[in-house]
């Protein structure tokens, strides 16, 4: 079995400090969660970028200056920038940190209804124009799939030459609108993907541990942060996505897995 990547999603587009004060907004915020989520083990730092006030942007100038800090920082670590942005962002908008060729950044694969009025939408042919983006530049992309038809959606843009292989999946599951977060839910995403792919499970709220420990005895990888949970546990809030990332190499090494390094990582993941 592969050695375990560990993804940090530190921030995230719609968290607040009022839901966890710990949650990163400057450049200086973002630069301590993402050193402390991979001193304690991970490898790849999932990023959204906020001005200092909170608002969240893909105003490629601002990633760049996280970008630059985080790896001033963290040498190694893979950044991984959201095209996913925000609701209501146009499709140019969102692609904007792909210009900075990063190794690796997120591809989503279908609309999902977030709540009230709130629609993230990724038409067919915005995913076609983000996955040719991508083959363009040499960045690998990470399909984030938020229940079945987005596995179906991505295996057809692969047939079609706008996504190559071996595919990357995270399982984003909990999600208002999409699937749930249950074992039935991972078992059967998991088996929904090409046998030569690799997926990172993004367990919402209370579904992050249990998911990560399905993940972990799979073979699969982890992704956890404070765009997912702010919680270490029932009513406790992490104080850090340190904390958050050491709570998974805990499990991991429970259940007899070790953690990969950012080098071990990209050879995994194809980057190298």
């Amino acid at each position: 079995m592969e050695k375990l990547i560990i993804t940090a999603a530190i921030c995230g587009a719609e968290v607040l400090k009022e839901h966890n004060p710990a949650v990163p907004y400057t450049v200086e915020e973002c630069v301590r969660e993402a050193r402390s989520a991979y001193e304690a083990g991970a490898s790849i730092i999932h990023l959204h970028v906020r001005y200092d006030d909170g608002t969240p942007t893909q105003d490629k100038a601002r990633f760049k200056v996280i970008i630059d800090a985080i790896k001033a920082a963290c040498p190694d670590v893979i950044i991984q920038p959201s095209t996913g942005g925000a609701v209501g962002m146009t499709d140019d908008e969102r692609l904007q940190p792909t210009e900075l060729h990063p190794e690796m950044a997120t591809l989503d694969c279908g609309t999902l209804n977030f709540g009230g009025d709130e629609v993230f939408t990724n038409t067919e042919n915005t995913i076609k124009y983000f996955g040719q983006r991508m083959i363009e530049l040499g960045i690998k992309p990470e399909l984030e799939v938020f229940d079945k038809s987005m596995i179906d959606m991505a295996l057809r843009m692969y047939k079609k030459g706008f996504i190559k292989a071996p595919m990357h999946f995270d399982f984003v599951m909990g999600v208002n609108g999409g699937i749930g977060g249950d074992m039935r839910d991972f078992v059967f995403l998991r088996h929904s993907i090409p046998a030569d792919a690799t997926y990172t499970v993004a367990g919402i709220g209370r579904y992050e541990f249990p998911l990560a420990a399905c993940a972990i005895v799979d073979g699969g990888h982890v992704r956890v942060g404070f765009e997912d949970n702010v919680y270490l546990s029932k009513g406790v809030l992490a104080k850090s996505n340190g904390e958050l990332v050491e709570k998974v190499v805990r499990l991991a090494k429970e259940l007899g897995r070790e953690i990969a390094t950012p080098e071990e990582a990209r050879r995994i993941l194809g980057l190298k």
